[in-house]
């Protein structure tokens, strides 16, 4: 038999204390259960879940961890632990975790005290917070900036719709953004990012600045908002839209694709995606020569998207082929899930309208970005405070990773 013991050692962070610690340890055939360490500004939290053999003293190993603490300046204390407590915790790890994770420009205490009642009033145990985004200078805390905290929770939620709705209520009272995804092999072997174009990888809807340059701008534009906001069908507005543009001249594509301005944080999110081996699509119900000008500029792998029918060098006011709506855009995403033999739990897909709520749906991790409300009420995900690039949070990757890599 065992005496089962929790020592917690605390103090100013040096080299050689977990070292000093389990030695001590060592001399008297303990068994460790547990061990975890976090350091926040220089300063340690060291515990340590330990099983002392019946046949020695606990006094004297604890004695003699102490004295090694003593020689290093540094504070132990331990706590008794019963075997039907320590029972009651293994029967724990059978529970399933979930992350949510935390977004702002700026993480303030109420940020954390509203998220954190939420978790608690649903029965979520939350067993371990870290910081992904890098730190910052004092003088700068008040910026705004890039902030993120994940949390993991272990437990089921007493009512999952309600937790997610209490989520969504948070975000908009307070301008963040809250993540709530299970904490499942998939979310870790992530590997094809699917991705809108239209005021998701860009500022704009091309279409519109193609009206603009027609001078239809104000009547292309009012039915793309209807139709962004789900009012009316994607097929049929993009059909109205598309024959006021008859007659335009095709040497305005290029003038238009000039002024297209990346949204923020999409070149940095696509490099780092590649760099740790995603592979890319840009599926879109906008036009292919726009997407190929994005493909060339973030070397995207797949590229769908609408064929403008041109004739004489004018804008014939149709397209080649089948239009490509939301329920198309879903099944392009599963086209490129089988050639690139990933199941629909390895994809990621962003969008911001509703003709990618099908894609959305679909994809084991749908991020509605900077969308229209109703996009948002129905997307598993969504970002609208940060820039593209907060995606990677959303995938566990800190600053320092993405650092790492562009060294």
């Amino acid at each position: 038999m065992k005496d089962i013991l929790l020592i917690n050692v605390s103090g100013q962070d040096k080299p050689g204390v977990t070292s000093a610690v389990t030695d001590v340890l060592s001399r008297y055939d303990v068994t460790v259960l547990d061990i975890g360490q976090a350091v926040i500004h220089d300063q340690l939290n060291l515990g340590i879940l330990a099983a002392v053999p019946r046949t020695e003293q606990t006094d004297t190993v604890t004695g003699a961890v102490i004295a090694s603490l003593d020689e290093l300046e540094m504070m132990g204390r331990f706590l008794p632990i019963t075997e039907q407590g320590y029972q009651n915790w293994v029967e724990q790890q059978g529970k399933p975790r979930h992350i949510v994770t935390l977004l702002a420009r700026k993480i303030d205490a109420c940020h954390l005290a509203a998220v954190t009642k939420v978790a608690s009033e649903q029965g979520l145990n939350i067993d371990k917070i870290v910081r992904l985004s890098g730190r910052v200078k004092l003088d700068e805390s008040d910026q705004l900036g890039r902030a993120c905290i994940e949390f993991s929770a272990r437990g089921e939620a007493h009512n999952a719709t309600n937790l997610r709705h209490s989520l969504l209520e948070l975000a908009g009272q307070y301008n963040i953004d809250i993540s709530y995804q299970e904490d499942n092999i998939f979310r870790r072997n992530r590997q094809l990012v699917v991705f809108d174009m239209d005021s998701t990888l860009i500022d704009a809807e091309v279409i519109d600045e193609l009206a603009i340059e027609a001078g239809v701008g104000e009547q292309v534009a009012a039915i793309t908002e209807a139709a962004m906001q789900g009012e009316i069908d994607f097929k049929q507005s993009f059909s109205q839209r598309m024959a006021l543009l008859e007659g335009l001249s095709e040497n305005v594509l290029e003038v238009v694709a000039a002024r297209l301005r990346l949204n923020e944080g999409a070149e940095h999110l696509i490099k780092t995606l590649k760099q740790l081996g995603f592979k890319t699509a840009i599926v879109s119900g906008g036009f292919t020569f726009f997407a190929r000008y994005l493909q060339r500029i973030l070397c995207v792998d797949y590229v769908y998207a609408n064929e403008l029918d041109i004739d004489n060098g004018k804008v014939t006011g149709r397209v080649k082929g089948e239009i490509i709506d939301g329920q198309r855009k879903a099944e392009l995403l599963r086209e490129i899930a089988v050639k690139e033999g990933l199941r629909l739990e390895q994809v990621i897909a962003v969008g911001d309208g509703a003709n990618d709520l099908p894609m959305l749906a679909i994809a084991g991790l749908g991020i509605a970005f900077r969308a229209k409300p109703v996009v948002k009420a129905s997307a598993k995900q969504s970002i609208s405070n940060v820039g593209l690039d907060g995606i990677l949070y959303l995938l566990g990757y800190s600053d320092k990773d993405t650092i790492s890599l562009s060294e």
